[in-house]
């Protein structure tokens, strides 16, 4: 009884060690679909709101490379996607939008989807602003997530490709922790 149990111990322990790796390089392989501003359409992925209408960090990092790839294209048009959480006293939308705006994008180029609540909404909600004919769609967030968000934007008819941002080296392994169970989730339940 106690080798039986050794085995299934042993087993579990290498198991979960391959699943962890290979989704790491499930993550990794996420950053290859690089935007070169053929898109008409870039939608930017919301993350936390300190308070105050702070951005996070990692918010900051996507916001400053949207910034960038915009003034870079100005034929590109922003959605800024994301709700407001129980803990964020604004929509992460509207802080998104704010920080634009401070930025020099005029405002016509910024379309606001402000009820997300999580990943597969961003980018369903965000398809609901653009013309019915778009597939073809650039997705900017942290380079952690785009696999998922890439993954989640196929499911719904885009043919995505990515802007990444760095995710802060404070929270890179947290936030590669956590990613690594919810792409796991949205391959096995599909959202």
């Amino acid at each position: 009884m106690k080798k039986w149990l050794f085995v299934v111990f042993g087993v579990t322990i290498i198991s979960s060690g391959v699943l962890y790796v290979w989704l790491g390089n499930e993550m990794d392989r996420g950053v290859e679909k690089k935007a070169s501003g053929e898109n008409e359409y870039a939608i930017i992925l919301g993350a936390k709101v300190n308070p105050g209408g702070v951005p996070s960090l990692s918010l900051a990092n996507r916001l400053q490379v949207a910034t960038d790839y915009l003034h870079k294209y100005p034929h590109v048009i922003a959605v800024v996607s994301g709700g407001q959480g129980a803990d964020e006293d604004r929509t992460e939308a509207s802080v998104m939008k704010d920080y634009l705006l401070a930025e020099g994008i005029a405002p016509e180029r910024i379309l606001v989807e402000d009820e997300a609540t999580s990943t597969y909404e961003n980018l369903l909600y965000s398809k609901r602003l653009l013309p019915e004919d778009v597939t073809k769609i650039t997705i900017i967030s942290n380079d952690f997530h785009l696999k998922r968000a890439s993954y989640l934007a196929e499911k719904i008819g885009f043919q995505p490709d990515i802007v990444a941002a760095p995710t802060p080296k404070i929270v890179e392994a947290k936030m590669r922790l956590r990613e690594r169970l919810a792409l796991l989730k949205t391959y096995v339940v599909g959202q």
